[in-house]
């Protein structure tokens, strides 16, 4: 066992996938005078009714060009942990000529309609799927080609319509750059609220798409709230860029976006004057940390893999997102409470495990044992093992003894259990497990004497996937961060 469990749960062999169709809806468009179509594309764990809400996804030139595309691509990165659950709302297009430039240009007919398209977008589509689907009101914005020009435009002109923006190889060419020139006068000033920009472009295309100058442009005039991105791409197509350009720029905006953040030790009780260790086996790259229970900042110290710590702290773990709303904060406080000193002689002491009484019940929290008989009991000795008790679930282990200590020092204690078990060392209250799928092992940290401490451990199974497992550091093993078993020559039991 080690400090950090795998979970295998997501490993599978076959799956029979479902794809989803989405819903082809409607609404009518005062601004624009015309009857509108969108597809929307609800999570697949989406139940009608539910008060879950989600961020939402629109997409430019929907329906059949990109849609597909846009589906798996978010499918993926949700499945590896990148991206939330999202809607996706494919804007069907009529016009893209008309709908998705800025200004006319005589060599493109009916060109120039991007203010009206801007303000049905804002006005009336973003209400509307607000209203009729469960968004929670944080919205991207993804474009290719004129789309993402005009996505480019979207921002200069409503900045804080969207959390983030996308645009695929935009079409900054258009009428003389026209965009680009409309960037160098509004970004420095624009009034950006944690927002994000994604740009991908052809390598091979700066010059003629025009890309190269928006680049230029971020990077002398952006404001500090924009986070941005440029990306390149070599040997791809107009087209082809779609694909890897989506990846990444999806990607991008929800940088940093964990579902778990875990240290080890997670609190305990430490010595004044004595340095100890925290571990951290997550991607510490855009985590910051405090000592004083104070909120992390991105001006504090910067997270790594251990941490030395001497003395009593709130340990305050945070990891920074591109969309702040999914920042990460985690805490453990670590006392200097004085530890009973342990018994000196394991006289009245038999070595081989600790007792152990199994109950059989439902319960919801640690019941009341007093006058309840135990189905079984015995010896946690080589041969125990919680799989071989009579039930899967719904029993309640009570686990007691004492537990020899060879070294002085600290010990780390790793804890897998299920909700309303607890763990005592020396009769002080160490850890109360209150995990779930991801986050199963906890731990504490505590110092020890040589001698012989009272182990005691409430275990209340009630989810079959749950087992129970404890395991510890000891001082000489401390620096291998791999937990073991307490030897069972080490469990003491009552004579």
């Amino acid at each position: 066992m080690a400090l950090v469990t795998l979970d295998m749960a997501n490993a599978q062999d076959t799956l029979l996938t479902v794809h989803n169709r989405g819903k082809l809806d409607s609404l009518h468009s005062a601004i624009l005078g015309q009857e509108r179509l969108i597809q929307v594309f609800t999570p697949p764990g989406y139940k009608p009714g539910s008060t879950e809400k989600y961020d939402v996804l629109y997409v430019l030139d929907g329906g059949n060009w990109n849609i597909s595309l846009m589906t798996k691509v978010q499918t993926f990165l949700e499945a590896e942990g990148f991206m939330p659950s999202t809607i996706i709302v494919s804007v069907m297009g009529i016009d893209r000529n008309h709908e998705l430039t800025p200004t006319h240009l005589d060599s493109w007919k009916d060109s120039g309609g991007g203010a009206k398209f801007l303000g049905f977008i804002k006005n009336e589509l973003i209400p509307y799927v607000n209203k009729n689907y469960p968004s929670n009101g944080d919205n991207t914005l993804w474009g290719h080609s004129l789309g993402g020009m005009f996505v480019l435009y979207a921002l200069l002109n409503e900045p804080t319509l969207f959390k983030s923006y996308v645009a695929i190889d935009p079409s900054v060419w258009w009428d003389n750059s026209y965009v680009a020139k409309m960037a160098i006068d509004k970004l420095p000033a624009l009034i950006a609220q944690n927002t994000t920009l994604f740009i991908a472009a052809r390598q091979e295309s700066l010059t003629d798409m025009k890309t190269d100058t928006i680049n230029i442009i971020l990077k002398k005039a952006a404001p500090p709230n924009l986070t941005w991105k440029f990306n390149t791409y070599s040997e791809e197509t107009h087209s082809s860029v779609r694909l890897k350009g989506t990846y990444d720029g999806l990607k991008f905006i929800y940088l940093g976006l964990t579902g778990n953040i875990q240290f080890h030790p997670m609190n305990g009780i430490v010595l004044k004057d004595k340095p100890y260790k925290i571990f951290c086996f997550d991607d510490t790259t855009r985590m910051h940390y405090t000592l004083d229970g104070t909120a992390p900042t991105p001006l504090s110290p910067k997270a790594q893999q251990e941490l030395a710590v001497t003395g009593a702290a709130t340990v305050t773990y945070k990891v920074f997102t591109n969309r702040s709303k999914y920042d990460k904060t985690i805490t453990g406080v670590f006392s200097t409470e004085k530890m009973p000193a342990p018994l000196s002689s394991s006289r009245n002491l038999q070595q081989g495990g600790f007792n152990y009484a199994y109950y059989e019940g439902k319960w919801d929290k640690w019941p009341n044992l007093k006058g309840l008989k135990p189905v079984k009991t015995g010896v946690t000795d080589k041969d125990f093992d919680v799989d071989k008790l009579p039930r899967k679930n719904n029993y309640a282990l009570l686990i007691d003894g004492w537990i020899e200590v060879k070294e002085d020092g600290y010990y780390v204690f790793a804890f897998d259990a299920d909700n309303g078990s607890k763990l005592y060392i020396g009769n002080k209250l160490l850890i109360q497990w209150d995990g779930d799928y991801n986050k199963r092992t906890y731990s504490c940290i505590v110092p020890l004497s040589k001698g012989f401490y009272p182990l005691r451990i409430e275990y209340l199974h009630q989810h079959e996937d749950f087992k129970l497992k404890w395991a510890y550091l000891t001082p000489s093993t401390m620096e291998t961060k791999n937990t073991i078993p307490v030897p069972v020559d080490l469990q003491y039991n009552r004579k």
